[in-house]
């Protein structure tokens, strides 16, 4: 096909380049350690908010800025919550101590 259209005059597109790196990226964190700290932050702002002694609902999403983007960036506190509760066991020490700080009763 490609010879076939080199023929007509036709000229193959250039190979994409690499996909852009991931939204807020910073060097250095995997993707779960990324997609930890957007929750934390997502966390210490839904207690500036409300407070320690509400729990957050399922269905809660909050909106955060994160380094470099422009827009903000949407996180499901209510489902990251749940998550991070059910794996507390496989959560490191310093993840455990950041909730622990916010007062997560559970951590």
């Amino acid at each position: 096909q490609q010879e076939r259209l080199s023929r007509l005059g036709i000229k193959p597109v250039e190979a994409p380049s690499r996909a852009p790196a991931a939204r807020g990226a910073t060097k250095g964190q995997s993707k779960a350690q990324q997609a930890f700290q957007r929750g934390l932050t997502a966390l210490t702002q839904w207690i500036e908010q409300v407070g320690t002694g509400r729990p957050v609902p399922r269905g809660t999403v909050i909106e955060i800025a994160v380094d470099g983007d422009t827009e903000p960036v949407i996180v499901k506190l209510g489902v990251w919550v749940s998550n991070t509760k059910s794996r507390r066991d496989r959560l490191t020490q310093e993840q455990l101590n950041a909730l622990r700080e916010l007062g997560v009763d559970w951590a």
